[in-house]
């Protein structure tokens, strides 16, 4: 370990430890860090994440379930962030989600209700998709967290959203993890539910180690302590590390044992029956992977986690992002940090905060957590007491729900109704209000009226902004019905010349899981 980046560790005798889960390596102790060491992992958290996404975003889910290959390059360029800020604002939803939602808890405080966050999120004018997509409409039609992340109102729910919104709570809380991810309860359960929460929780908990340690292993396996055995993301994860501890220096190897086992998608409805993955449990494997084959090595980190494919700017923003911190800005390696430099001081886009301003509103919570924790600030010293890492409550999305069948429709319904017959418990239709080509004005606040009948019964009437910010994300969708046949209607009361609706896709769900086997 480098002298600058040494943390001197003192033991302590503390009697009372109550029922909280000991750890081996933390069990009583406090930590001694200097507020300059702080400051500087702070700065290379930020920067990292902000790397990481710029580098991995031309590639975003261009390659799925496969890995892009070592002979295709990668561009980097020291102007290459400010052109990106400029050119393609959008790709920044992994920062400027962490920023919305540190702008709340700065403005607010550790008690401010989710509700002061959702809406915050949720009134904001850049585009959101998936399970922040789903949320914000159900947020802006009255339904609150934590129901507008729960898998029965948002089919989303163990996507990706959260685990890339949770890096500035992680940031907030070195070495307190249970502070860390007390917050993400209050916070991922605006978008997400079980896996999709577990992905934030746990990528708020690597950043709380890597303040305190530099040892990779030790921080991948302290951080999943905070998630439950006994979950598909637990399972993934620890499969993660058990391949890397089998094969240390082939990260492509530990790729294919990946996508052998943990590909496969029950929850998205985009990527049922499809090579287009967005679950949070598959991604942070991506993640994990590329921070144990990354060895501490910046470059190499988020190479590997672009690599992987799929989400392929978000992945290797949290990996760099969680890097960024056990190095400190001055670990990184100085090829990247001109591009950085040169934007630190700029806001990043549909926000008031810029990387400067980003790192120090963390540095002032990061020190109100370590008084608020018993810890103590003296001079340039701080001493800050060091969490043992408990599970969060076991969650599950989609219990109950196999997929069974994926129709391609891919119509354009100018007006009337449309329906359609399916066997099993549970659908999900996709779809959006589009503008017909030949309208020459369309009312960009057009909202069209949808009613709902199942199996000749009206049961909901929805309703479908045209307006791209406050779409509805998908058409309808139902879950836990009775296992059989039924028939749905889903009729358009306020049809108008200047819209259509794009019925694209529907996935099917049965109770009874099923393995297709090819005779032979």
């Amino acid at each position: 370990m480098k002298r600058s980046l040494i943390l001197i560790m003192v033991v302590i005798l503390v009697t009372g430890c109550g029922k909280q889960q000991q750890s081996e390596h933390h069990e009583n102790r406090k930590l001694s860090l200097n507020l300059s060491t702080l400051q500087d992992k702070i700065r290379g958290g930020w920067a990292g994440q902000t790397i990481g996404c710029t580098y991995g975003g031309p590639t975003e889910f261009k390659f799925r379930g496969s890995m892009i290959q070592d002979y295709q390059p990668i561009l980097w360029y020291d102007d290459y962030i400010r052109e990106t800020f400029e050119a393609d604002p959008g790709l920044y939803d992994d920062v400027y989600m962490d920023l919305t939602f540190m702008e709340v808890y700065d403005r607010l405080g550790s008690e401010a209700p989710a509700d002061s966050f959702a809406i915050a999120f949720a009134t904001s004018k850049y585009k959101l998709w998936h399970a922040n997509q789903a949320a914000r409409y159900n947020i802006l039609n009255g339904l609150m967290p934590p129901a507008s992340g729960n898998w029965l109102n948002n089919p989303h729910a163990d996507d990706i959203d959260f685990q890339i919104e949770a890096d500035f709570i992680g940031m907030m809380c070195p070495g307190m993890v249970n502070t860390a991810t007390a917050l993400c309860d209050k916070i991922g359960h605006i978008m997400n539910y079980g896996d999709g929460w577990y992905g934030g929780v746990f990528i708020a908990a690597l950043y709380s180690f890597a303040f305190i340690s530099d040892d990779i292993p030790y921080i991948v396996s302290e951080a999943l302590k905070t998630i439950p055995e006994n979950t598909r993301f637990h399972e993934t994860i620890r499969d993660v590390i058990l391949w890397h501890s089998h094969n240390p220096n082939d990260w492509k190897q530990c790729w294919f044992e990946i996508e052998k086992k943990h590909t496969s998608e029950k929850g998205c409805p985009e990527g049922v029956f499809n090579a287009f993955n967005i679950d949070a449990s598959l991604n942070a494997a991506y993640v994990t992977m590329a921070l144990l084959y990354g060895n501490k090595d910046f470059s190499k980190t988020i190479d590997i986690a672009t690599r992987a494919g799929q989400d392929s700017d978000c992945n290797p923003s949290t990996a760099g992002g969680i890097l960024g911190v056990i190095l400190g800005y001055s670990g990184i390696p100085s090829y990247w940090k001109p591009s950085v430099e040169k934007i630190e001081e700029m806001d990043f886009p549909y926000t008031h905060t810029s990387l400067k301003k980003a790192c120090e509103i963390s540095l002032k919570h990061s020190l109100n957590h370590i008084i608020k924790n018993g810890g103590t600030i003296k001079n340039n010293n701080l001493i800050l007491y060091i969490q043992n890492p408990v599970s969060v409550p076991f969650e599950q999305s989609f219990e109950g729900m196999f997929p069974r069948e994926r129709r391609n429709f891919n119509k354009e319904i100018e007006s009337g109704s449309f329906e359609l017959s399916f066997e099993g418990n549970g659908i999900v239709c996709m779809g959006a209000v589009r503008n017909n080509p030949c309208a020459s004005s369309p009312n960009p606040d057009y909202v069209a009226l949808l009613y709902i009948y199942l199996d000749d019964m009206i049961i909901e009437q929805v309703r479908m902004p045209f307006d791209y910010i406050v779409r509805k994300y998908d058409i309808w969708h139902k879950y836990q019905l009775s296992e059989g046949t039924h028939t749905l209607k889903i009729e358009w009361k306020n049809p108008d010349p200047d819209f259509r609706i794009n019925f694209k896709d529907v996935v099917i769900y049965s109770s009874k899981e099923s393995s297709f086997k090819r005779d032979t």
